[in-house]
């Protein structure tokens, strides 16, 4: 594998956690409108982007394959999670 296909691998396997990340700062910022006005978007999106590539790196290494039911699991509590702790959490 050259070092192009290799890095289209990786950015394709990551893209998951960044996907169901976007899509609930998007979704949280519509439903938490006026809740989450004073909450920056970069932000929301760095801990969640954060966590969903975290949690999806860890149902690779936990499950020894990507794309196991499991796996998105992780990835949906830990996104969710980030998304609570970052812009939901006391306020």
């Amino acid at each position: 594998m050259d070092p192009v296909v290799a890095f289209w691998h990786v950015v394709n396997g990551l893209m998951p956690g960044v996907g169901v990340a976007v899509w609930a700062v998007l979704l949280a910022k519509a439903v938490w409108r006026r809740r989450l006005a004073s909450v920056a978007w970069r932000h929301l999106l760095a801990w969640t982007v954060g966590a969903g590539v975290l949690a999806q790196l860890s149902g690779l290494v936990v499950m020894g394959r990507d794309g196991t039911m499991a796996g998105y699991g992780l990835l949906a509590l830990a996104v969710a999670a980030a998304l609570w702790w970052a812009g939901l959490r006391g306020r």
